[in-house]
């Protein structure tokens, strides 16, 4: 079977959520510019780094550069994002995981419109977290605890 071409009739959010169940993934497809996909690139070592890239090519297809705002959309399975999304690194790998962990919310018909976007923020700073502990770059992990620092600051009870 194949991944529908878009996820968002009943029919098709059925038809990728049997087949992430059977062990689907995505071969992930960056679309932008030089910059963009150099800069997308980091971010995706950065998910390899803390071992979330399978989850990411579970469910998403592509992260595709535009000019607009950052977004998921979920009927594509794709992440649109502008270069200042991309620009660092650490936050893009924790926006990315993010988006997934929305995605694979939309595909499993939870109610991730109410109380979503917060389980999902916990999944960023849990990846931030991992990402500390796994990376041997001191950049890195200096900036994960920026970025920690921030959301813990500003997040939700």
């Amino acid at each position: 079977m194949k991944f529908p071409e878009r996820v968002y009739t009943i029919e098709e959010v059925q038809k990728a959520k049997e087949l992430i169940e059977k062990g689907y993934r995505h071969r992930l497809r960056v679309r932008g510019s030089p910059e963009f996909k150099h800069n997308v690139r980091e971010a995706l070592n950065l998910v390899k780094t803390a071992k979330h890239y399978d989850f990411l090519e579970t469910y998403i297809k592509q992260i595709v550069e535009i000019e607009g705002l950052t977004q998921l959309r979920e009927a594509e399975a794709s992440i649109w994002a502008n270069k200042y999304t991309v620009a660092d690194p650490v936050e893009a790998a924790s926006l990315f995981v993010q988006k997934a962990y929305q995605m694979k919310e939309y595909i499993e018909s939870s109610l991730y419109y109410d109380k979503g976007e917060i389980r999902a923020v916990k999944k960023r700073i849990e990846f931030l977290e991992t990402l500390r502990e796994r990376s041997k770059s001191r950049a890195v992990k200096k900036r994960c605890e920026e970025l920690l620092k921030s959301w813990t600051e500003t997040t939700f009870p």
